[in-house]
């Protein structure tokens, strides 16, 4: 009997051993193809990102760098050969100098995309269509836009119509008192920069001729539609004879008071956010537009202040000038802009932009009111806004002076307040010359000749002419000593003064027309010497002050080929040709032959 229980137990305790050998044996089966997969401990802060965004299961990213002994990877996919799964971990030596992990298929070598994209500065992203993901590497991260078929100053500017220069980060605002972008580079504050706005005009004229009119929604524009508005309480409106409009406008009398209800209209428009109509207020009245952000409310405010903007929770204040009572003024606003430049002032908890509701408009105090309506878009509003700056503001040598400091490289080109930019005044001659051409308003084409001035003024005098090798005349975006010879900002200086060649007359032709050869000129001499092989430089400072070179970031290498583009349209020169060709090339990682 004890001799059973004993067999019992030893086949028990048999079977378990062979149970727990079995479960152990798998386990480490498991765990050694899984060691071979697992990532680095040092992986890189960017696969730890599409790791944390889900976008990757922790292994390297399925784009390799091969040995000397690869397959041809330029064939289409379907024609590849697939690598093995057997992959090694193995430790890659870099120049000698620090190591990386990589993994080792046969005679092929795998290194990390994060390591590749930071050492050949290359790029790449997951991509899911549909369940199918990919990645999709590329040498550059930028996009060529090609200019127009036919260059014509009236016509669209370069490919501007991509440019949303008011969302960007360094605009504050668009200023209510003149309507154009306060800038915020080089000086928190702000300040007006010519370049920034021209760019805001060209781009909002090029949007136009693309898009065409925009849709409107009339409010307000005759006797009969005053009755579609509400009325607070104490608050009286009439329509009267305007002797300055010479048409019927609408009066106004209330309370100035913000709390004051007004007279107003309401509405819930989801796609039209552009207001626009003439004004005249000569209390301390103020207007106010109500939009929904998702489910919350925000009221803008537009106040008799010198204050550009302000926020308190969900109120935004802009300012119309503290001076501009009793004037008519035209009111043109992108209400969502506004809001969206008002949430970047962090007064609430809210900072993007969400599904929105234009609910109202409101005025408030003793005035006028006239045409009032909701677009689309407001783009002519805000070309000849910005080009009416270019004529208020035009100093007596014809130039609009930066006034910020400007410190190219600091302590060798730097620039004090009231420099000049070849680039700002040929942006703003493109700007006058198509506000000309389409209102016929002559002040538009003598202010654009006026701008010529400052090209004929030495650098080291206060202009913008710098010499190169005592050949070459340079139109300078930055006039430093010593010169820079940035490119881009020359050859758009370039683009107005052809734009005023095409339409000016008499001396003045004849000036614009000297200006621009010998800018040409200069230009076919000097453009190589901006061809790194494998890219192109942003400037010459490695040539004009011994200094390290400056190569171009993709996006102004991008402009270059844009800019080359549009000068093979407007000069039969095969230089310009060949050179776009080769640049482009870079793009997609072809070099220069070497010897």
């Amino acid at each position: 009997m004890l001799k059973s229980v004993t067999s019992i137990c030893n086949m028990r305790f048999n079977r378990r051993s062979l149970l727990f050998l079995l479960v152990l044996c798998t386990f480490m089966i498991c765990f050694s193809f899984w060691s071979r997969c697992i990532l680095n401990p040092e992986t890189s802060d960017l696969n730890r990102k599409l790791i944390a965004d889900g976008r990757t299961n922790g292994d390297f990213d399925n784009v390799h760098f091969v040995n000397r002994g690869a397959k041809n990877y330029n064939a289409p996919v379907n024609e590849m050969e697939i690598p093995s799964s057997n992959l090694q971990e193995i430790e890659c030596e870099i120049n000698r100098e620090y190591s990386v992990q990589c993994r080792k298929d046969n005679n092929e070598v795998y290194l990390p995309f994060s390591f590749i994209q930071k050492y050949f500065e290359v790029y790449g992203e997951f991509e899911n269509i549909e369940g199918y993901e990919k990645f999709e590497f590329s040498h550059s991260y930028s996009e060529v836009h090609h200019p127009p078929d036919v260059i014509r100053p009236d016509g669209a500017f370069m490919s501007f119509e991509h440019y949303n220069v008011e969302i960007r980060k360094r605009v504050k605002c668009i200023t209510a008192v003149e309507g154009v972008p306060i800038s915020t580079q080089w000086e928190p504050a702000g300040h007006y920069y010519p370049i920034q706005i021209a760019q805001f005009a060209l781009s909002h004229y090029s949007k136009y001729l693309k898009e065409g009119e925009p849709d409107q929604i009339p409010l307000l524009n005759s006797e009969r539609d005053v009755g579609m508005w509400l009325k607070g309480g104490n608050v009286n409106i009439k329509s009267v004879w305007s002797k300055t409009r010479r048409s019927q406008v609408v009066e106004f009398q209330s309370s100035d008071s913000l709390s004051n209800a007004g007279f107003y209209t309401m509405m819930k428009e989801t796609s039209n956010f552009a207001v626009t109509f003439d004004f005249k207020i000569v209390s301390n009245g103020s207007i106010s537009l109500t939009l929904k952000n998702d489910a919350v409310t925000f009221h803008l405010h537009y106040v008799f202040s010198d204050t550009l903007i302000t926020c308190d929770g969900k109120n935004i204040y802009y300012g119309l000038g503290e001076n501009r009572r009793g004037d008519w003024i035209h009111f043109a606003r992108d209400a969502d802009m506004d809001l969206l430049k008002g949430l970047s002032l962090k007064c609430s908890k809210y900072r993007k932009l969400g599904r929105l509701t234009l609910l109202g408009i409101t005025i408030r105090g003793h005035g006028w009111l006239d045409n009032v309506t909701v677009s689309s878009a407001a783009h002519m509003d805000h070309f000849f806004n910005a080009a009416n700056w270019f004529v208020t503001h035009q100093d007596s040598r014809g130039g609009w002076p930066i006034m910020v400091t400007r410190k190219l490289i600091s302590g060798v080109m730097e620039l004090q307040p009231g420099w000049y930019s070849a680039m700002a005044q040929g942006h703003g001659i493109s700007t006058l010359v198509r506000a000309y051409l389409k209102s016929k308003n002559t002040v538009y084409l003598r202010t654009a000749i006026n701008a010529l001035k400052i090209f004929e003024i030495s650098s080291a005098q206060g202009g913008v002419k710098a010499r190169f090798a005592n050949s070459y005349n340079w139109y300078e975006e930055y006039p430093t000593t010593p010169s820079s010879f940035v490119l881009n900002g020359f050859i758009f200086s370039l683009f107005g003064l052809y734009d005023l060649k095409e339409i000016a007359t008499g001396e003045p032709l004849e000036k614009v027309t000297q200006l621009y050869e010998e800018g040409i000129k200069s230009l076919k001499a000097m453009l190589l010497m901006y061809d790194s092989g494998f890219g192109t430089f942003y400037d010459l400072r490695h040539v004009s002050a011994g200094l390290a070179p400056n190569r171009a970031r993709w996006d102004y290498h991008t402009v270059h080929i844009s800019q080359l583009l549009q000068l093979s349209k407007m000069e039969d020169e095969p230089l310009f040709t060949r050179t776009v060709k080769r640049w482009q090339d870079y793009m997609k990682g072809v070099r220069s032959p070497h010897n």
